[in-house]
């Protein structure tokens, strides 16, 4: 038997492939819901108001401390008892898009408060609206200096896909893994997973470079 069988390689890659499309899903729809809901996080949990800023510090510090796998676990399994039913596809984007976002929530809020305070008073003696404040002052200043952290989130994110094989979600890991259990050839599949997801992170790692440039260059 060949240490590396590239015949059956090739045979398979078809196959891993296409669950690759439900790995880049998961990623950068999450991703987006995350960066998203973590802004909204950051911003209300900086509210002067304690109704809001305690309950949501508190939901964040939740999830950040609890597994991915435990939240997951609840969105597929628990929560259909409850009215929610979600496929595993929906369960496992929506579950590891509020994990990140509680994690791109603080590094939000970093960015926020290290915003001069002179820029904040400068948009309330020019009585700006809120959301143009931050649109057009704030978030441009806040996003330069936190976009390499968002950048790593991006790149964990994607290499935390393979945890959602546990509600069922048949990303690459997963398919991996059943090919494996079929053929009794693990080698070959965890291979050519392994280079999907060092080359995939390579290439993000990269684009957040070249975004990071890019707004260095505007910001001149």
């Amino acid at each position: 038997m060949n240490f590396f069988d590239w015949d059956f390689a090739l045979s398979i890659l078809p196959q891993l492939l296409k669950a690759s499309l439900n790995t880049l899903l998961i990623t950068f729809a999450g991703f987006a819901i995350a960066i998203v809901v973590g802004l909204l996080l950051a911003i209300a949990r900086r509210s002067k108001h304690l109704w809001l800023s305690w309950p949501v510090a508190g939901l964040i510090e939740f999830i950040r401390s609890t597994p991915l796998l435990i939240q997951v676990y609840f969105l597929f399994y628990v929560f259909p008892n409850y009215g929610l039913n979600l496929t595993a596809l929906q369960a496992g984007i929506l579950g590891i898009a509020l994990h990140y976002a509680c994690y791109t929530a603080e590094v939000y809020r970093a960015g926020l408060d290290a915003v001069p305070r002179g820029q904040w008073e400068a948009v309330t003696a020019l009585n700006m609206s809120p959301l143009s404040a931050y649109r057009q002052i704030i978030l441009p200043q806040a996003l330069r200096p936190i976009l390499p952290a968002l950048g790593n989130y991006l790149v964990a994110m994607l290499k935390d896909t393979p945890v959602l094989s546990a509600i069922t979600v048949v990303e690459i890991m997963q398919q991996a893994k059943n090919i494996g259990s079929e053929s009794f050839r693990y080698l070959e599949p965890i291979t050519m997973v392994g280079l999907f997801f060092l080359l995939l992170s390579l290439a993000l790692a990269w684009c957040v470079r070249r975004v990071e440039d890019r707004l260095e260059v505007t910001a001149r």
